[in-house]
């Protein structure tokens, strides 16, 4: 098997590769992928902001593994990862994985790790609602159902039931994560041994079937020690990417979007640090229009609304590398654009990383303010955690100056 190493938004590498697993690349658009001009067998990659392993197995040809590592520690983006599930978030060490250095290694070996203590007590059960035809009856006879399929005659019998079990959401989650990863190349063999392990300890959940929507479950008391697992299981099947592509290609593994990433830790960290100071934050404000028609609608990543529910501060998470001459001025002229439709004064783009910590631009012949911050990324967390307190602070500074 050939296998394919890029780190995100690294310059192209030429890479011989067979053409069908090149043109498959190039059609999910994980990639940058071009034929070499010059020279037959070597492709052009290029990864940019998706992070992952996948596995490209075209008919007739030697599979290809693609690995694109991220440029922030491992550790640091399973911190990120955990303000997309939880508005918590996660400390650093709580998922151990800093033991591997490559993502898929440190995903397995998290996956497992969280999985055995949550089954350490054993499986969780639950009730969950079944429909059965029986001999007996149990729970309530569904009269309709009855009398539409047997006329009337006495047994079988239609039933609904509650049933204590433990097929429930939350197993059969955690069977469907271990068992994704455990169809992926690269998990250390020691990983894969114990994820084997906690696949049998699963066997009573039914299998996710291909397709099939992911069971919802909700965090209670009574599944408190499974919420970490479902977390880290949520995150394996959520990036899982495509699986088919047309001509029979096959295409398995995961996937993540470090803009996506960025975004949501951006947004929720905001959300947190702000509501000591009231009112509301909203992600992916909607309802948010350029025009008095409302024909130009507008989605900022982050509002933050007084308690008396008017707009009070905007920001926009920007994973993007300031260079020597600044950040894409398109940033400022959105960022302007959100400013006045929600009638405010000053507006915040936050940037993964920059050459100075903050920027600001007063826009002639409006009075706006717009700031552009650059956060430490490959700093620990407690001091990116800062970064937002401290830019939670100035936005609410702006907002008892502007009198909101």
């Amino acid at each position: 098997m050939t296998t394919v190493d890029l780190v995100e938004h690294a310059p192209a590498r030429r890479v011989p590769l067979p053409d069908g697993a090149g043109r498959a690349l190039a059609a999910s658009k994980i990639v940058d992928a071009a034929p070499d001009p010059y020279e037959p067998g070597l492709w052009r990659l290029r990864a940019r902001s998706k992070v992952g392993a996948v596995v490209v197995d075209v008919p007739g040809d030697e599979p290809v593994t693609l690995r694109v590592t991220p440029k922030v520690p491992i550790a640091r983006l399973f911190f990120l990862l955990g303000y997309s599930l939880d508005p918590r978030g996660w400390l650093d060490g709580e998922v151990e994985a800093d033991e591997h250095e490559e993502l898929l290694p440190a995903l397995a070996h998290a996956v497992e790790r969280q999985t055995d203590r949550a089954l350490r007590r054993g499986l969780l059960q639950g009730y969950r609602a079944t429909e059965q035809t029986a001999f007996v009856v149990r729970g309530r006879i569904k009269e309709a159902e009855q009398i539409r399929r047997r006329f009337g005659a006495a047994l079988p019998v239609e039933v609904a039931y509650d049933e204590f079990t433990t097929d429930i959401a939350e197993n059969r989650i955690l069977r469907a994560a271990v068992e994704r990863l455990l169809r992926l190349p690269g998990v250390p063999r020691a990983v894969r041994a114990r994820l084997m392990h906690q696949r049998a300890r699963l066997a009573d959940a039914a299998p996710l079937v291909r397709g099939q929507a992911i069971p919802e479950w909700r965090p209670n008391r009574l599944n408190a020690r499974y919420h970490r697992a479902l977390q880290l299981a949520r995150i394996v099947l959520d990036g899982a990417s495509a699986e088919h592509l047309p001509g029979g290609i096959r295409m398995n593994g995961f996937l993540f979007d470090m803009n996506k990433v960025f975004e949501d830790f951006v947004c929720v960290a905001l959300n947190n640090a702000l509501a000591p100071y009231g009112g509301r934050g909203v992600l992916q404000a909607k309802n948010v229009h350029l025009d008095e028609e409302a024909a130009v609608r507008m989605r900022p990543d982050f509002v933050w609304y007084g308690e008396s529910g008017v707009p009070a501060a905007v920001a926009d998470a920007k994973y993007k590398v300031g260079t020597p001459e600044g950040y894409p001025d398109a940033d400022l002229y959105q960022m302007l654009a959100y400013c006045t439709a929600l009638g405010l004064r000053e507006g915040h783009l936050v940037y993964a990383k920059g050459s100075a910590p903050h920027a600001g631009h007063h826009v002639r012949r409006s009075g706006v303010m717009l700031h552009q911050h650059a956060v430490s990324m490959g700093a620990p967390s407690a001091v990116l955690l800062a970064e937002i307190r401290a830019l939670a602070e100035r936005m609410a500074g702006s907002r008892r100056h502007a009198g909101a």
